[in-house]
């Protein structure tokens, strides 16, 4: 069998679409399609049922995507280790984290691992979104919540705590709260309707204030971290972010410190095949000791 048709025919079955298999792997809907057709033909067996609502394995199919699954672990544990045999550890890491947490804690950090280990080349890709380590769309995932697949390893990295923040120049031109009961009157800026649906209660600030009086309308809604602290910062309103996030910022101040929002921890999560990989372990290690160096 020809490996390239199983190597697609594998990221088809992970996905479940020709189209979203496209995606990954950087083809076009129809060329994944007629290389399936041509895998199917070549075998004399149907691969997928076909439906409205996507791809479903038909038994031949299971079994030969059982025996494509193996094999795929077993070559990318095997480009680890090649890759991983010199001396000195080299090659592209891929890191996923969100958009918050990679822009504002972790890039700033990458310029000393690099330094250190200058044959490893970090590719950072920043997305709110979960990407599938077992698809490879990814080697590492730094992800705000525990993940469920059991095939992944994962690692306690660090606990997100939230304030709330505010900038010295709204402060001064409304004043600073003195109790929660102050925020009620306050412009306040809070993610929107499509805020990350793998961060809970992220409004959590006005939710809290609901429970005590009537608030005002939110005088500004972003669908991002980093437009929150952007706002913040502009003098717009108050709001209630990350901890991380404001780090080395001086023109954000914590207000209110008795009152906190959310706690959740953070996870350093990498697939099952790459448990033995140097530049894995290098980098979470890494990524460890910065942790420690600052207290959340």
């Amino acid at each position: 069998m020809d490996w390239d048709k199983l190597r697609i025919f594998h990221a088809v079955a992970q996905a479940g679409s020709f189209t979203r298999a496209g995606e990954i792997l950087h083809l076009s809907q129809s060329a994944v399609s007629r290389q399936i057709s041509a895998l199917e033909e070549s075998l004399n067996v149907s691969l997928f049922h076909r439906h409205a609502r996507g791809l479903l394995l038909t038994e031949q199919g299971e079994l030969l995507f059982d025996t494509a699954r193996d094999v795929s672990a077993k070559l990318a544990m095997t480009e680890a280790r090649l890759m991983d045999a010199h001396e000195k550890p080299s090659g592209e890491l891929r890191v996923t984290a969100t958009v918050g947490l990679g822009a504002n804690w972790l890039t700033p950090r990458i310029r000393e691992f690099i330094e250190l280990y200058p044959g490893i080349t970090v590719n950072l890709i920043l997305a709110d979104r979960e990407l599938d380590l077992g698809m490879r769309e990814a080697d590492i995932a730094i992800r705000m919540r525990a993940p469920q697949q059991p095939d992944l390893i994962q690692r306690k990295l660090m606990a997100i705590n939230h304030h709330v923040y505010a900038s010295p120049e709204y402060l001064k031109k409304h004043g600073t709260p003195t109790r929660i009961e102050d925020l009620l009157d306050s412009s306040l800026i809070t993610y929107g309707d499509e805020a990350p649906a793998n961060l809970s209660n992220v409004n959590w600030l006005a939710r809290e204030l609901s429970k005590i009086g009537r608030i005002k309308e939110p005088i500004f809604k972003v669908n991002n971290v980093n437009g929150l602290l952007l706002a913040v910062q502009s003098g717009l309103g108050i709001a209630g972010l990350p901890d991380y996030i404001v780090h080395g910022h001086t023109n954000v101040v914590r207000i209110l410190p008795e009152v906190g929002g959310p706690t959740f921890d953070s996870y350093y999560v990498y697939p099952e095949e790459l448990r033995k990989s140097k530049r894995v372990n290098i980098f979470r290690d890494f990524l460890i000791r910065k942790v420690a160096e600052y207290a959340f």
